[in-house]
């Protein structure tokens, strides 16, 4: 039997890298996989990757009402939710000294707010022992140079993870937090590293890590899938890095 077999799973910001590979596996696992994402184009291209009658939302994470339009179309579609994903998310490296407050706040609506009212959206439509799994960064426990405002974002969404996991122990709700290290996604380009200089600066991300790569979105879809099914039963309020250990150096 497939892991997710009847389960209704969404994932916030499933049209790429990390999200989009999580709901295919979630919807080769068997689940009813709805995926959301800001633009209309880039959510049909997603939905046409994932097949097996993948839904899409269109809508912003910043936006409240969105969340609560989301919660308002699965229950009326499928009466409940077994899985939800909080992943989406955004990151502009800049040194402290020149944040100014829209960048700042731009992070903060999308990896911190966005996160903290879809859950609290997302709650009362989740079946009891359904699964929470928070999509955070490595940033949030190591210092990386540029990285101070998304550090902190991130760092809060793991806090709020560990108050949900008790808040929703009655109902045998897991909330788990996924801490991804550098992937090899579309990151890449959003950092304006040139084409040319592609290769080299791959090299010095993985020359940082134990593992001496970079993370597929595959390997980070597979953790989720972990967290999201029953193999992960007696797993909550933990933080499962996944990271190739750069944590460690």
């Amino acid at each position: 039997m497939k892991r997710l077999e009847n389960k209704v799973a969404l994932v916030t910001g499933g049209n790429s890298g990390i999200g989009l590979s999580t709901a295919q596996r979630f919807a080769e696992e068997g689940a009813q996989v709805i995926i959301t994402a800001r633009r209309q184009q880039v959510l049909e291209e997603a939905l046409a990757i994932i097949g097996h009658g993948a839904m899409g939302i269109c809508g912003d994470v910043a936006d409240i009402a969105h969340h609560a339009q989301v919660a308002r179309q699965v229950r009326r579609d499928f009466g409940a939710l077994d899985v939800y994903v909080a992943n989406a998310g955004v990151l502009t490296i800049q040194d402290s000294a020149a944040v100014s407050p829209t960048e700042f706040d731009a992070q903060f609506s999308i990896n911190t707010r966005g996160v903290f009212f879809g859950v609290q959206a997302m709650v009362p439509i989740l079946r009891d022992g359904a699964s929470i799994i928070v999509t955070s960064s490595l940033a949030s426990g190591r210092v990386l140079q540029g990285h101070a405002v998304y550090a902190g974002s991130k760092a809060a969404i793991e806090a709020f993870a560990r108050s949900w996991a008790l808040e929703l122990k009655d109902r045998r709700i897991r909330v788990n937090v996924l801490v991804p290290g550098p992937v090899d996604t579309a990151i890449v380009e959003k950092l304006g590293v040139p084409e040319a200089d592609r290769p080299a600066f791959l090299q010095s991300m993985a020359d940082r890590i134990p593992a001496g790569r970079l993370g597929d979105p595959e390997e980070l879809a597979a953790a989720a899938l972990f967290l999201a099914s029953d193999e992960s039963r007696f797993v909550n309020g933990a933080e499962l890095r996944v990271d190739g250990g750069m944590f460690l150096g």
